[in-house]
């Protein structure tokens, strides 16, 4: 069996080496982003394996399709960058990938801990010999009601971590659980914007939850409210963010993860010219935290993603079950 890897990272090479060992797959690698101008790379394989910053639409799986493409993987989590529906009508199957979700959850959390006590701006200053205190003044999450939208396997953790803090926890899903239900009290995201002091975004983006903080959800929230999304950019409008900054609305922002962040983020653009104004807008204000979408970037993370990317293309070209498959 042969599969291409797209958009591999020196980090990934290790892991790739062994797990093609342990299965007998021959794999190719490259750098590159898929693209339709590329997509004569994947000739003579049976899979091709992708990250997130290509866009996977109708002529490109119809590209692979005609060279022998039988199954794709994609290794993260996300999968709004694939036409999922137009893949499965050709007859290419895919799959995601999976990992624990502490990597994130962790990361969340220290987001909450980071905009409550002014980090960003004590960081600044102590790079300058500033070390004044005057405007630094925090905030204990054990006095926060923290809302969480979304409590999957990640929002389920953030939910367990923060319950060691005392604070007063919200949760929002369609689907409760009972577990859950030892360290939160479920409610309707009205109650969530109404109430909550910090809220956190854990679901995966779809149709019906594109911009689902905007200007009007935006409105309804505390004066001050500290928003984080370790999850999709596009869970949120940035232009709405800007105004709920500059209006100081919003209190605070951790963002791992913005829309418009596409062929900006896992990139050195220190001589480049980015056009992006908004994204470069709010990286500068001293209440916003901006990281380069890297919630999930630990070691384990990392094997969890290659393994799922490469497994998966075997057991779907072989037709064994994939717990991945979408």
């Amino acid at each position: 069996m042969r599969i291409l890897l797209y958009e591999v990272r020196e980090d990934e090479k290790a892991d790739i080496a062994r797990i093609a060992e342990e299965l007998k797959v021959e794999v190719v690698e490259t750098g590159e982003v898929p693209s339709l101008e590329n997509a004569g790379m994947a000739e003579g394989c049976d899979g091709v394996s992708i990250l997130g910053q290509g866009t996977i639409d109708a002529p490109l799986l119809d590209a692979w399709k005609k060279l022998g493409v039988e199954c794709l993987s994609t290794r993260t989590i996300g999968f709004n960058h694939i036409d999922v529906a137009y893949a499965k009508s050709i007859g290419i199957h895919v799959c995601n990938a999976s990992y624990e979700p502490d990597g994130v959850s962790d990361f969340t959390i220290m987001m909450m801990l980071m905009c409550l006590r002014n980090y960003k701006q004590a960081l600044w200053r102590g790079q300058v010999n500033d070390f004044a205190l005057k405007g630094l003044m925090g905030r204990e999450l054990k006095h926060m009601t923290v809302g969480v939208i979304g409590t999957g396997k990640i929002g389920a953790q953030v939910i367990r971590s923060l319950s060691g803090f005392g604070c007063r926890i919200l949760a929002v899903d369609p689907y409760e659980k009972e577990e859950v239900k030892k360290y939160a009290t479920y409610v309707d995201r009205e109650t969530v914007y109404r109430e909550a002091d910090i809220i956190t975004l854990h679901l995966p983006l779809t149709p019906e939850n594109y911009h689902m903080l905007d200007r009007e959800t935006i409105a309804k929230m505390k004066d001050g409210v500290i928003l984080i999304n370790c999850a999709r950019g596009e869970l949120v409008d940035i232009d709405a963010l800007v105004e709920g900054i500059e209006s100081e609305k919003i209190g605070a922002l951790g963002l791992d993860t913005v829309e418009g962040e596409e062929g900006i983020i896992h990139e050195d653009h220190r001589i480049d010219i980015l056009k992006n104004r908004n994204w470069f807008y709010l990286h500068q204000f001293r209440n916003v935290i901006f990281t380069p979408h890297m919630a999930f970037y630990t070691d384990t993370a990392v094997r969890s993603m290659v393994d799922c990317g490469i497994r998966g293309i075997v057991q779907m070209k072989e037709g064994t079950p994939c717990r991945n498959e979408l």
